[in-house]
């Protein structure tokens, strides 16, 4: 009888400059189980440059404590003014440098995505999506918003990554 295969770890990152939600698991084949999911929130009131600060140390403890193989972070989307979407860009900036420095490979999918492979619909809600987080993730426990897309991009890379022809345009 062989080994069973080793469990990759995954981290999923869904960023923000408020709050980015952050969800790591184990992936052996087609096996997919939680290991810790949380939100890094840097004070609103401090200046730009140390709430970023704020969220790459943040990132780096996670990524010292779990030692993900690779990353995945959900891809912006267009915001209601260009301001958001610009703090948003700052924010997804950090963190992919963050990554890089830290060696960690990182995939991006659209959010629509993210919720077509979780739901099976790119136009689900946030409660749908942590429902299915939920359900497929159930030691996980009660898990924020944040935290619960973070997950679901984590799970939804896993399928990926299992699966790349399926892979939407």
């Amino acid at each position: 009888m062989s080994p069973p295969p080793p469990s990759t770890i995954l981290i999923g990152i869904d960023p923000g400059l408020q709050r980015t939600g952050w969800g790591v698991v184990a992936a052996e084949g087609p096996r997919v189980s939680w290991v810790a999911h949380g939100v890094i929130a840097p004070d609103p009131k401090l200046p730009l440059a140390r709430r970023l600060g704020l969220l790459a140390e943040g990132l780096r403890e996670v990524l010292a404590s779990y030692g993900p193989h690779e990353a995945a972070v959900e891809e912006t989307f267009m915001a209601n003014n260009a301001r958001s979407a610009l703090m948003l860009g700052h924010a997804r900036g950090a963190l992919l440098a963050t990554l890089d420095r830290a060696g960690c490979p990182v995939s991006e999918y659209a959010a629509r995505l993210v919720k077509k492979a979780l739901v099976g619909t790119g136009a689900a809600e946030k409660d749908q999506v942590a429902f299915m987080v939920q359900r497929l993730l159930p030691r996980a426990g009660k898990v924020s918003a944040d935290a619960a897309d973070a997950l679901a991009v984590a799970l939804c890379h896993a399928a990926e990554r299992r699966h790349p022809s399926n892979r939407l345009a």
